[in-house]
């Protein structure tokens, strides 16, 4: 039940409290004014975990009746997110700003701060959660300094892209269906930040001229080499276009992102399912899928977070997206309309550790308007679907 703490449908807690009124009951519990217990159980001498920082820590997760409903320790890897930014329950977003690397605690998380009245894999509704957490690392938040455009005279493309060369490496140069490795911050009009892999701690791969991203930053990123740094100011037909991505991208929004082409990369060749002699099958809905691969595995339980790789195709056999090329997974809450209904129906046919190709008619996919430029109108989608883990 890998990222069970990730929900779309609770919003992010406030980190600034007041603590003037916790209480500190006997059995050595401190309780905050939202209702939250907690015990520190092991101190650290670590920093502070603060709004911003990038937190890593281990934990198991109990019911009242000592029922474990999941846990990072058998997957052998910690749970990272970003504290206020990333969407976790309530109480961990309060708990964990009270802590410091190294401190182990145990938090007693009631329903108000958990998930509520709704059911969620193995917890109930209205369930009061208790976690034991290990807070392994607190890497703090970045500064963003804007690049420096002082003296630099700026150039405009054809299409109206607008650059500068902050510095030109001259090194081995990106071109379409190069893979790249890239750093950057966001900019709108107004000077605000609205996305940065800085901030996130980690660049980018994408692959250019795959529209695995805006038309500016195809156009931009293959004028620059390895080592470049750019900014490039696009504009909003290069960009999200007039009607924007509500609420973070405005209508008709010119964007400025602070480019560094770190890497430019060896292609990463993908292959497609060999479905040869697999029987084909088809759901009420025309949903059409063939099982590569078939496990033991548990099968994916109602309201889950479920982890994948995929690889979509066009009629012709084009790639338009694929997880693999990007090198990095792709999780959703499944059956909550986050992907198209083909998804949402077909992942939930499957067990972990098993691979299905899917063939999507377009009333499951992306209707009859399609999704330009990339997925065309009435478009039947195939994909390539590896569920890796829930």
């Amino acid at each position: 039940m890998k990222k069970l703490l990730f929900t779309t449908l609770i919003g992010l807690f406030a980190l600034s409290f007041s603590f003037s009124q916790k209480t500190e009951q006997d059995d050595g519990f401190i309780t905050t004014p939202s209702g939250l217990k907690y015990k520190i159980t092991e101190k650290g001498r670590g920093i502070k975990a603060e709004a911003g920082d990038k937190v890593s820590l281990h934990y198991t997760g109990k019911l009242t009746n000592d029922t474990v409903f999941d846990s990072s320790y058998p997957r052998k890897q910690p749970f990272t997110f970003t504290l206020g930014k990333d969407p976790v329950i309530k109480g961990w977003v309060e708990g964990v700003a009270l802590l410091h690397q190294g401190d182990k605690a145990t938090f007693i998380i009631p329903p108000e701060l958990g998930y509520e009245a709704r059911s969620t894999g193995k917890i109930p509704a209205n369930s009061t959660l208790i976690f034991d957490v290990d807070l392994i690392n607190v890497q703090k938040a970045v500064k963003i300094t804007a690049y420096d455009t002082t003296g630099i005279e700026s150039k405009t493309t054809e299409t109206g892209l607008k650059y500068f060369e902050i510095n030109n490496k001259k090194g081995k140069q990106a071109t379409k269906g190069s893979r790249v490795s890239v750093h950057y911050t966001g900019y709108l009009k107004d000077g605000k930040i609205f996305d940065s892999s800085v901030q996130k701690g980690e660049p980018i791969k994408i692959e250019l001229g795959a529209n695995q991203v805006i038309k500016g930053w195809d156009e931009g990123l293959s004028l620059m080499s390895k080592g470049d740094k750019f900014r490039l100011i696009i504009p909003y037909q290069l960009a999200f276009g007039e009607k924007g991505r509500p609420p973070v991208i405005p209508e008709k929004a010119e964007l400025t992102f602070d480019v560094e082409l770190i890497d430019v990369l060896p292609p990463i060749i993908v292959e497609p399912f060999n479905i040869k002699g697999k029987k084909q099958y088809t759901t009420e809905s025309g949903l059409k899928y063939i099982i590569v691969k078939e496990t033991d595995g548990e099968k994916v339980p109602e309201n889950a977070t479920v982890t994948v790789h995929y690889t979509g195709y066009l009629d012709d056999g084009t790639i338009f997206d694929s997880s693999i090329k990007r090198e990095q997974i792709f999780s959703f809450p499944l059956g909550k309309s986050k992907v198209i209904k083909g998804w949402d129906e077909g992942i939930a046919l499957m067990k972990k550790g098993e691979k299905f190709r899917f063939y999507i008619p377009y009333n499951l996919a992306y209707g009859e308007k399609g999704y330009p430029p990339v997925i065309p109108a009435k478009a039947e989608l195939t994909f390539d679907i590896e569920l890796i883990d829930f």
